[in-house]
């Protein structure tokens, strides 16, 4: 009889909202795997879901874990504490025994794993794993079906939807070999079917919520919604080099870009790549170049020249942690006065920061709009956290939101000058025709309004006023920033990036206990939106948290703009270096060491 069809466990049901459940074992194990089908299927059964992962930086792989925070409701942070904790191998249970909760479940595989035998905080349920899985399976098949068979114990436990997760094995590994899909289904139900009752006196089911009639959700990670938005603002060429974490977005693009009739080059170097995204937007076509901060460095002189020739172009930076190899698995946000500052000389440019995975789509798409309507390279700021991440959200409108792009090689007049310095610029692609047959030059050189190379003091001064006054423009065309929570009070917490989600849900908290609290996310890093002093001045401390070094002076990358640009000194930092995404109850003591709070328990 198929184990779909299995009666539930003779236990106690009880009703949750969510659950943080904590895989850790090792690379090999396809931890990846298991928490990726949770969170899909969760994205598929209109849950929120967000997920964390940890990677080893050696080829040779190493320790891992992969959390996955599901349920019902709005999930804004992978969770602080694990309800319920998966370990593979002993050292798996010794590194995050202490991250799950009091009372909290811990499955582990008997076979591998010892606990400690006073442990009595936990409620621990043993499972030989690896044992159970060459019964199932044999062979070598099955060193890559224990995670499969642990699924489907996790399936069991929470009652989640098999008939689905069926679909999303098929639909993962329907193109391999009927062997592989059977084999994958034989681990899975073997797991399915283990009398889990006997060593569990409960099983858990999420609490159902009305479903409305709004948009079908999708499940993703931000490197695939950013790619995604990429192509939906009309990118339809580029070039890079692989480096972690922004690798998957470049084998995205060239297996995609192809579909749109464009192309994805894969460069012998950084250099190589973004020039070869600077000639696409030369001739015409807006580009995409990428990397992670190293890569970035070696790309920065050409970005300086893509500036001094105002060239519209999309950078795409997936922060890791630096400097030089630093942590190339784990997450930072130490590159932010690289891009804004990172070239030699001065060299405008427009740095944005995606918040979540659902923002990576909706910032990428946005960068290549003000790419192309103020002809300027602009960055696109994410993380490792990000990009691994796997959120559900809204399906994006793409009738509405999909860009065709056009090739203007419509006729220029005679006295066409593309730097002209009473509006934006505004190229001619090679092949398109100007009248009198003098084509206008695009040089790193400072120029003259038609392009010519010139060493003009009064022109280079109007040439950079030029620069700068579109950038200003930028500022000034942006929307109204929003603060959630409280408009004015004690403490306003600004963050970038991802750190979103967990300032968010601490904001919620501490507005539950009775502060005056807002929460501030800023997209727009460079330029920064014009009303931000006005928000500030009606706070009494201005909290800013982000995931870097507090420098030699106590402040952050993003506070130390803030302070030098407003002269706030209610303006602090909170900052972090030891690779991992905030904490609720980290950014919670940052608050209370600046704002003591008499009722407060942390």
């Amino acid at each position: 009889m198929p184990q779909d069809t299995v009666n539930p466990i003779p236990a106690r049901e009880e009703l949750i909202r969510d659950a943080v459940i904590r895989l850790a074992g090792n690379s090999q194990d396809g931890i990846q795997s298991i928490g990726g089908f949770l969170a899909r299927l969760a994205g598929r059964s209109a849950q929120e879901v967000m997920t964390y992962m940890t990677i080893p930086a050696t080829i040779s792989g190493g320790p891992s874990i992969f959390q996955v925070r599901m349920g019902t409701g709005e999930v804004l942070s992978a969770g602080d504490e694990a309800d319920f904790l998966l370990a593979f191998y002993q050292h798996s249970y010794d590194n995050h025994i202490g991250f799950l909760k009091e009372g909290g479940v811990l499955l582990y595989d008997s076979d591998h794993v010892k606990p400690e035998d006073s442990e009595h905080r936990f409620v621990l349920v043993g499972v030989p794993i690896s044992a159970l899985t060459v019964e199932a399976l044999g062979g070598s098949s099955r060193e890559k079906g224990k995670n499969l068979f642990a699924l489907g114990l996790l399936a069991r436990i929470f009652k989640l939807d098999v008939a689905k997760l069926r679909a999303i094995f098929k639909e993962r590994f329907g193109g391999k070999s009927e062997d592989v899909l059977r084999n994958v289904n034989l681990a899975f139900d073997a797991g399915f079917s283990y009398p889990i009752d006997n060593v569990l006196d409960r099983y858990f089911s999420f609490q159902a919520e009305e479903q409305g009639d709004g948009p079908q959700q999708v499940t993703m990670d931000g490197n695939t919604a950013l790619t995604l938005g990429l192509i939906a603002g009309g990118v339809r060429h580029g070039a890079g080099y692989p480096i972690t974490p922004w690798s998957t977005i470049m084998e995205m693009l060239r297996q995609q870009l192809p579909q749109y009739g464009g192309v994805f080059v894969q460069a012998e170097d950084e250099l190589a790549a973004v020039s070869m995204a600077i000639g696409f937007s030369y001739a015409g076509r807006l580009a995409v170049t990428g990397s992670s901060g190293p890569g970035i460095s070696l790309k920065m002189e050409a970005l300086g020249w893509a500036t001094m020739a105002e060239i519209p172009l999309v950078v795409v930076n997936i922060q890791r942690g630096g400097p030089s190899t630093g942590l190339p698995t784990n997450v930072e946000q130490s590159d932010l006065l690289q891009a804004i500052h990172g070239s030699h000389g001065d060299c405008p440019r427009v740095v944005l920061a995606a918040e979540n995975v659902e923002d990576c789509f909706y910032i990428a798409r946005e960068a290549c709009e003000l790419a192309r309507k103020y002809s300027v390279p602009v960055f696109v700021l994410s993380d490792m956290s990000l990009a691994s991440r796997i959120e559900a959200f809204d399906e994006p409108d793409l009738d509405t939101l999909m860009v065709e792009p056009t090739l203007d090689t419509e006729d220029r007049p005679e006295n066409f000058k593309p730097y002209d310095l009473e509006r934006i610029t505004r190229h001619a692609p090679p092949g398109s025709w100007v009248e009198g047959g003098v084509f206008p030059q695009v040089t790193g050189l400072e120029h003259d309004e038609s392009g010519h190379p010139s060493a003009n003091p009064q022109m280079h001064a109007k040439m950079m006023k030029k620069r700068r006054a579109k950038i200003q423009q930028i500022a000034a065309e942006l929307p109204a920033s929003q603060v959630f929570g409280d408009t004015e009070g004690e403490v306003l917490v600004v963050g970038w990036g991802s750190t979103w989600g967990p300032i968010r849900e601490t904001v919620i908290r501490e507005r539950d206990r009775g502060r005056k609290i807002g929460h501030l996310q800023i997209r727009y890093i460079n330029p920064l939106p014009n009303d931000l002093e006005g928000i500030f001045a009606r706070f009494d401390k201005v909290l800013v948290v982000e995931m870097n070094d507090e420098g030699l002076y106590g402040y952050g990358q993003l506070a130390m703009l803030l302070r030098a640009r407003y002269c706030n000194p209610a303006i602090r930092s909170l900052n972090k270096t030891d690779g991992l995404t905030f904490k609720i109850k980290e950014i919670m003591q940052g608050i209370e060491a600046i704002s003591p709070f008499p009722t407060a328990t942390l």
